[in-house]
């Protein structure tokens, strides 16, 4: 992996194409910009069209649909029609929130493969405040449709501080919903997590008492759902492999039409990250300086770059070294090797700090006022 040649490039395997940053929901820990507001402007039908044609050609075979909320563009239909047509394997990664059995209907004949449906917590009381909507009993329903048309149900919970206490009864609940996959995914502190970090991130005994349980109902549900627990950073002494090393695999293309490495690319410095509409995906993917920025290893720092862990992990998260080390070269501070670990032992004090506070500030939730407040 030293370096990096135009001839070892590989070309994209995944697209995440977010349709929109409009979101009924308004989930503190969601992962679109602290600023969306600011991008408010949408590509249109024809563009996306366009995108996933020059994405196929080049290779791409999974595409994401995602958001904010994918629902709400009106063409969604029409752009699953069009990744079918293509050969994409389409999954739509949705809050549920307004899917109809109408809707999906529509979606299945014009070949979506896959939904993906993310419930808060276990209670209608906790998924509606996480939420900001009163959206529980409908995405249930919406579990039910999924399956009862022929779609895998697959659900998505996003753990944290608010709702680890009801790992247990997640896991009841998953069952109870018929759901063939579910995904624990532990929240990864960038964007609005990261604003509220200090009353999202559980301790680690928390984290290990939900593992624990997970892992005994994993063994019960064995052959009939599959579990997967997304570890979180914060509690490991190594970081991911993020996006599979960048530039290798994902493409993501905001609603703007912004191309990202990463769906947190674009608050990282002097990427100058291009737009579909004034470039090619080919010329973006392969010759892009946001692309080729982070490619391969000669952009390494001590201690990474002389570390025999570095193909397995690629240095780690480039946003999130900026993040909380302020360098987007550094090693992510995640790692026990880098020298700004320390940051990562003061975010867990502080959060335990929070947690017992007998004034705890409220949580940040995810709407137009709040990203225009935080992005002046």
């Amino acid at each position: 992996m030293a370096g990096y040649t135009k001839t070892n490039i590989t070309p994209p395997r995944w697209l995440l194409a977010e349709l929109t940053y409009a979101c009924p929901l308004q989930c503190p820990y969601c992962a679109n910009p602290i600023d969306y507001a600011k991008h408010d402007s949408e590509i249109s039908t024809e563009d996306w069209k366009r995108v996933l044609t020059q994405a196929r050609k080049m290779g791409a075979v999974q595409l994401g649909l995602s958001g904010g909320e994918p629902l709400v563009r009106k063409d969604l239909t029409e752009i699953v029609k069009h990744a079918r047509d293509l050969g994409y394997y389409s999954n739509l990664i949705t809050s549920g929130y307004g899917l109809t059995e109408e809707k999906i209907v529509q979606l299945k004949e014009a070949g979506l493969d896959h939904i993906q449906v993310s419930i808060q917590a276990s209670s209608q009381e906790l998924n509606d405040h996480i939420a900001g909507t009163t959206s529980f009993e409908h995405k249930k329903q919406v579990a039910h449709l999924v399956k009862k048309h022929g779609y895998p149900m697959v659900l998505c919970v996003v753990i944290h501080r608010e709702n680890i206490h009801q790992m247990a009864d997640i896991l009841a609940m998953a069952e109870a919903l018929g759901a063939d996959y579910l995904e624990l995914a532990n929240t990864q502190y960038y964007g609005w997590a990261h604003a509220n970090r200090d009353l999202l991130l559980p301790t680690k005994e928390q984290f290990e008492e939900a593992e624990k349980i997970a892992q005994a109902f994993k063994e019960t549900v064995a052959g009939k759902m599959k579990i997967y627990y997304v570890v979180p950073d914060f509690h490991e002494d190594r970081p991911k492999a993020c996006m599979n090393g960048w530039g290798t695999t994902f493409l993501t293309i905001a609603p703007d039409g912004v191309a990202l490495p990463c769906h947190s690319a674009r608050d990282l410095p002097n990427l100058d990250c291009p737009n579909v509409n004034d470039v090619s995906i080919s010329e973006i993917w392969n010759d892009s300086k946001a692309f080729n920025f982070f490619r391969g290893d000669d952009w390494m720092q001590e201690p990474c770059r002389s570390c025999d862990e570095k193909e397995k992990d690629f240095g780690g998260c480039r946003c999130q070294a900026y993040l909380l080390a302020g360098d987007m070269y550094a090693t992510d501070p995640v790692c026990s090797k880098s020298p700004n670990h320390y940051v990562i032992d003061e975010a867990i004090e502080s959060a335990r700090n929070a947690a017992l506070a007998e004034n705890e500030k409220p949580l940040i939730f995810r709407n137009s006022k709040n990203s225009k407040l935080l992005s002046n």
